[in-house]
């Protein structure tokens, strides 16, 4: 065996399993950390989800209970109170020095979630464009005045292919990119390159996918579940604690739409039903942003970590 190979044979490797969301990323993170385990690698799990990191929003989020967890390590989950902001340069930070002590003890770490933008962040040498706080605040007093559309409009005319990848009613991620195109700097939707350049070597990108109707009667019905474990219970406690005070968390999908129903709004029937329509839109908007990772080994859902974990180990 040469030097390098034996290198990356005894490397703490890791792992991004990566996705839309319903596909099972979940549960195959579980056996590929078990599958390591069992070859003699050890494994922990760091999440990658934006919205898991809040510590309450679990039945919409559909976070892992702890005493499903396997016994392996679980980092980044409820890491943030519901009126905290989720910034992706913090996230960065936060995961990198996670991973990197995951490494120093000698395991191997999984990186698992859907949110795109964090996982590039992490597994990429991603650099985030300056800020300019006074830039900021008038295209926020433009958003407050006239909403997300007209600023959407103006994003799409700039730079189509970020446009693309943001949520067109999502105005801080609207707003975050005309700041940063205003300076002449590239977007993050533009951020990462054709053939991006690894922080971690050796890395292993995993995508579990699924069959388009598939994932969509999956999601649907998921939704519909939220609703039946008692989602509505949920964001009132949180309510209680500033959920709607929140920038990030209060505009989560479903949880969003819970609020409006509390608030009279919106009937339950036309709460799910945009929960659904959203979770489609996100779950396409995932599906194109993996695509990108060209190194990624793709599996089905449901697949068997075993054989990929040693092939890899």
């Amino acid at each position: 065996m040469g030097e390098r190979a034996e290198a990356e044979r005894t490397t703490p490797r890791l792992w991004a399993v990566v996705g839309a969301t319903g596909t099972g990323k979940t549960a195959f993170s579980l056996d590929l950390a078990e599958a390591l385990a069992a070859s003699g690698r050890g494994a922990e799990i760091v999440n990658a989800d934006a919205m898991q990191l809040y510590r309450g929003m679990d039945i919409g989020t559909a976070k892992l209970p702890e005493a499903e967890r396997r016994g392996i390590p679980h980092h980044l989950f409820d890491a943030l109170d519901v009126t905290d902001e989720a910034a992706v340069a913090w996230y960065q930070d936060a995961a990198r020095t996670t991973i990197a002590g995951i490494h120093a003890r000698g395991a191997d770490a999984i990186l698992v979630g859907g949110s795109g933008l964090y996982v590039s962040s992490v597994v990429f040498d991603f650099r985030f464009p300056p800020h300019d706080d006074a830039l900021r605040a008038e295209l926020e007093a433009e958003l407050a005045a006239h909403g997300a559309g007209m600023l959407f409009a103006r994003l799409r005319e700039l730079d189509p292919a970020t446009a693309e990848r943001i949520d067109p009613h999502n105005g801080r991620r609207i707003v975050r990119a005309l700041e940063v195109l205003a300076q002449g700097e590239k977007t993050h939707g533009a951020a990462l390159p054709d053939e991006p350049t690894l922080w971690h070597e050796p890395t292993r990108i995993v995508g579990v996918a699924m069959p388009r109707e598939q994932l969509v009667a999956r999601l649907d019905e998921r939704v519909l579940g939220m609703w039946e474990d008692g989602l509505l219970t949920e964001v009132e406690r949180l309510r209680a604690v500033g959920l709607e005070d929140g920038v990030t968390a209060r505009r989560a999908i479903g949880y969003a739409q819970a609020l409006a129903q509390l608030r009279g709004e919106q009937s339950e029937a036309d709460a799910i039903a945009e929960t659904q329509a959203l979770t489609r839109r996100y779950a396409r908007r995932q599906v194109s942003w993996f695509k990108r990772y060209a190194m990624t080994r793709w599996v089905d859902a449901g697949a068997d970590a075993a054989p990929l974990a040693h092939s890899w180990a």
